[in-house]
C-alpha cells in the first residue's frame, strides 16, 4: 500500500514539474495571442469556408468507394500471411471476399457513382 502511494505521488511530482518546465521554458509571444493564432490554415492562406461547412453531395460516392479500396487492402495483407497456412480454403475466402466487392463496385458504376458531374 505504501509503495503504491510512493508511486503515485511521484508521477503526480512528476506530472507538475514537466508542466512547470514547459510553462516557464516555451518561447513567449511579445505581441500576445491573437485570433490568428487559433485559426487553421489551408495552404498558407487563410480558411474561406468554416471547417464544419458541408460538402456537395457528390463527394460522398467517390469516399464510400475509396473506403471499399481501402477496407480490400486492410483485408488482402493479414490474408496474404495466412493464406500459407490455409492454402486453397483461404484462396477460396478471398475470392468470395473479392467477388462481393466487385459487385459493389459494379452496382456503383451502373448508378453512376463515378460519373463526375
Amino acid at each position: 500500500m505504501l509503495l503504491a502511494f510512493v508511486a503515485a505521488l511521484t508521477v503526480t511530482a512528476g506530472v507538475f514539474s514537466v508542466m512547470l518546465a514547459v510553462r516557464l521554458l516555451r518561447p513567449h509571444d511579445e505581441l500576445g495571442t491573437t485570433w490568428s493564432h487559433g485559426v487553421p490554415l489551408l495552404g498558407g492562406q487563410a480558411p474561406e469556408t468554416h471547417a464544419w461547412s458541408r460538402f456537395h453531395a457528390r463527394y460522398y460516392p467517390m469516399a464510400i468507394v475509396l473506403i471499399a479500396f481501402e477496407m480490400e487492402m486492410m483485408v488482402m495483407y493479414p490474408w496474404a500471411v495466412v493464406y500459407v497456412e490455409l492454402g486453397a480454403k483461404a484462396l477460396v475466402e478471398m475470392a468470395v471476399f473479392l467477388t462481393i466487392l466487385s459487385l459493389g463496385i459494379l452496382y456503383a458504376w451502373r448508378e453512376g457513382a463515378y460519373r463526375w458531374q
